[in-house]
């Protein structure tokens, strides 16, 4: 009896034991530290003194200010003219010019394939991707972001978008409604992306469409703004357009609203100090307003074209207030990621360096270095004193950073040095041009079930009109002749039956008009039996008479399925019955059917 009591209370014991270890195993296994989240914030077309933290007493940033002063900043960080590259180069380490990258518009912004992302990366190392906001790098897969590294996708891929409240946007290839004010809803979903992914690592990458234009901002950030004297302004007030500048600044302030709400929500899961916040802008402002007496705008290879704020804040790990002045540029942004993840990338190599080490040591030794900037034919040269510029002239920028003075004849022997680095460069990298890009646009990719073709990608004959110069928001209209057409340049890359969604509009007293789709011997053909003619919009909502294309809602209609080849071969959308018009043309939409 004893014996068995004794073999029982040894077997209960080692039960407890072992339950003990289990529980103390899972202990462990939950107090084990996740690697660091991270958070990259970009705006669209704001300047380096778009920023209360740089000095500009017009508006008030605290929140963003907040990533500085908890953090890092860097007083010299370049990125490109425009957005497209600067886009390509944080997101890769390596130029754009050896990317593919040479427009921003009709198929000229698309990265080239086989180029890992920051994204890919961090996925390999079980981060949870996404990316709320205007990509710019390609519409279609392989170039979309869901195929470069993203689980999410929420936004645009266009460059610029025609309306900012609640306008038609993608959800991983899928057209869907937004939902209010576009940079809130941006952040909405960054933040509910967050909220789901609170207890794995995960990557953000919000890169906000304001204040690009066109000039929308709700009231109650405009109505601080309007009427508004402003204590600074740009240094040839003459060329200043205050209304621009109210409008910019209020899109601004409205950025800064949202990174606050990213920050406070940070702050209530617990997440602040194993999370890595990084803003920065993608190039210089998109007008004539206070930059620090900065030479240039955006598109402009000067000082104020590239010149970026570029912040990090580490809780716990970045000292606060930590200022480097060593140069850093958008191809540092992924290399100086993954030196802070402290991640090693073997097969990785980029034309960017690691910052991490002058993050935590701003004096640590620096070897002097060039970061090159390059738009429309124009290249200019910084290193860590000056700065070449397209027309070869030399400035000292730490003692003439807003480019006054020519140098060259003083010190020709590191213009020359200069000249030389910039002539290798270009031989180096030479880009692409419209002229010598033959990437057909790419549908049916085997691994996503949607295609995008939107206007912006296509061409027209005969009298078909785009409705503005800018393509990226723009649609066909004025098809008044049955023999015009529109047409895409199309590699289709897995062969397929797809269903074929056209978004148009057509006026009153067209319905029976013909409508033919058709790829060599396969074609579609349906009758538009619904007339939809909305008004245009958007100057409703605009501060400022824009430049780019009004909008209007379109319609789908189901055209049917196509049966595509694999290969390369024009898609051409044609009339077979017109009666005064034929339909507006804003996108075909393609879905797989297996």
């Amino acid at each position: 009896m004893c014996r068995i009591l004794k073999i029982g209370t040894s077997v209960i014991l080692l039960l407890l034991l072992l339950t003990n270890c289990k529980e103390v195993t899972q202990d462990a296994s939950e107090k084990k530290v996740q690697r660091p989240n991270v958070i990259l914030i970009m705006a669209d077309d704001q300047g380096w003194g778009d920023l209360s933290f740089h000095g500009n007493t017009n508006l008030n940033t605290p929140n963003i200010d907040a990533i500085a002063r908890n953090g890092v900043s860097f007083t010299n960080f370049f990125v490109q003219p425009v957005c497209s590259p600067t886009r390509a180069e944080l997101l890769t380490g390596k130029y754009f010019t050896r990317l593919g990258v040479h427009d921003t518009s009709a198929g000229g912004e698309r990265m080239d394939i086989g180029v890992p992302t920051i994204a890919d990366i961090l996925k390999n190392y079980g981060y949870k991707t996404a990316a709320f906001g205007k990509w710019h790098n390609g519409m279609q897969p392989p170039y979309h972001p869901n195929a470069r590294g993203f689980d999410e996708f929420y936004g645009f891929a266009s460059g610029h978008w025609g309306n900012y409240f609640s306008p038609m946007l993608e959800h991983n290839g899928a057209v869907v409604r937004g939902n209010g004010f576009l940079a809130d809803d941006l952040t909405d979903h960054a933040i509910s992306f967050i909220q789901t992914h609170k207890n794995e690592p995960f990557f953000v990458y919000l890169p906000l469409n304001t204040p690009h234009s066109p000039m929308q901002v709700p009231d109650a950030y405009w109505n601080r703004f309007k009427d508004k004297e402003l204590n600074m302004a740009y240094q040839n007030p003459e060329e200043e357009d205050t209304q621009f500048t109210w409008a910019a600044l209020a899109m601004v302030e409205n950025i800064d609203v949202n990174v606050g709400r990213i920050s406070e929500h940070l702050k209530t899961l617990g997440l602040e100090g194993n999370t890595i916040v990084i803003y920065l802008s993608d190039n210089g402002p998109n007008g004539w307003r206070w930059n620090g007496g900065l030479r240039g705008k955006k598109g402009a290879t000067d000082e104020g074209g590239v010149k970026t704020p570029f912040y990090i804040r580490w809780k716990d790990h970045i000292k606060p207030g930590i200022r480097v002045d060593r140069i850093g540029g958008s191809v540092d942004i992924t290399p100086t990621l993954l030196g802070l993840l402290d991640l090693s990338e073997n097969e990785f190599k980029a034309d960017g360096v690691n910052l991490a080490p002058w993050i935590f040591e701003p004096n640590s030794a620096y070897k002097d270095r060039i970061i090159y900037n390059h738009w429309a034919g124009r290249t200019s040269l910084r290193s860590q004193k000056y700065r070449l510029d397209d027309e070869n002239r030399l400035y000292d920028m730490v003692n003439d950073p807003g480019q006054k003075l020519d140098i060259a004849e003083k010190l020709p022997k590191i213009q020359d040095s200069l000249l030389q680095e910039k002539l290798k460069w270009l031989s180096k990298y030479p880009p692409l041009t419209k002229e010598t890009d033959d990437r057909p646009f790419t549908l049916g990719h085997p691994n996503f079930k949607f295609t995008q073709l939107p206007a912006r990608d296509a061409m027209a004959t005969g009298e078909i009109e785009r409705s503005n110069r800018f393509p990226n928001n723009t649609f066909f209209t004025n098809w008044t002749q049955i023999k015009d057409s529109i047409y895409w340049d199309i590699e289709t890359l897995k062969k397929g039956k797809y269903q074929v969604t056209l978004y148009y509009t057509l006026p009153e007293g067209n319905e029976g008009t013909e409508i033919l789709l058709q790829q060599g011997k396969k074609t579609l053909k349906t009758t538009i039996s619904e007339v939809y003619d909305p008004p245009l919009k958007g100057m409703e909502n605009d501060r400022v008479a824009r430049m780019e294309s009004y909008v209007k809602d379109f319609k789908p209609l189901n055209l049917g399925v196509l049966e595509l080849d694999a290969g390369r071969m024009p898609l051409v959308l044609k009339l077979d019955r017109i009666k005064s018009t034929g339909p507006d043309v804003r996108l075909l939409h393609f879905e797989r059917i297996e």
